[in-house]
């Protein structure tokens, strides 16, 4: 299987998605920028929660730190989509990105456990491996 990501020599990570593929993330990237902005979106709840809710949950600051960060993170992957290399900065913007919308897409979904997830819909279930996929082949080269 040929690799998605790959670290050249000159430490920029070759992104080696083909249309399909960079169709996903943009998808994904798209709907996590648009969720940050828009309070009245489904996924605007679960980036803004806690991990961990009794770390943080009635900590204001905490929650600011999150929201920018991943409004940043989201914004730096969404203008990175169509790039052939990606430096550290954009892999690992790419890369909370995907797991927030994962998160974001399993939370919407009630998908809390494998069965959930078995038993979902072929096209949601194909999409939760996908963003998965990509997850650990990028986390393979950061």
């Amino acid at each position: 299987m040929a690799k998605l990501f790959v670290r050249r020599r000159d430490g920029r990570i070759e992104v080696k998605l083909n249309d399909a593929g960079r169709d996903v993330v943009r998808e994904a990237f798209g709907r996590v920028y648009v969720a940050e902005h828009d309070a009245d979106h489904e996924w605007h709840r679960t980036l803004n929660a806690p991990i961990d809710p009794s770390k943080d949950a009635d900590d204001p600051l905490a929650v600011l730190a999150r929201q920018s960060e991943t409004g940043s993170n989201a914004e730096l992957a969404v203008a990175t989509v169509h790039e052939e290399f990606l430096n550290d900065a954009e892999a690992w913007a790419w890369m909370t990105t995907m797991q927030v919308a994962l998160r974001a897409t399993a939370v919407a979904n009630h998908l809390h456990d494998q069965e959930t997830l078995e038993a979902s819909e072929s096209e949601l279930r194909n999409y939760i491996i996908l963003l998965q996929g990509l997850l650990v082949a990028l986390a393979d080269v950061l």
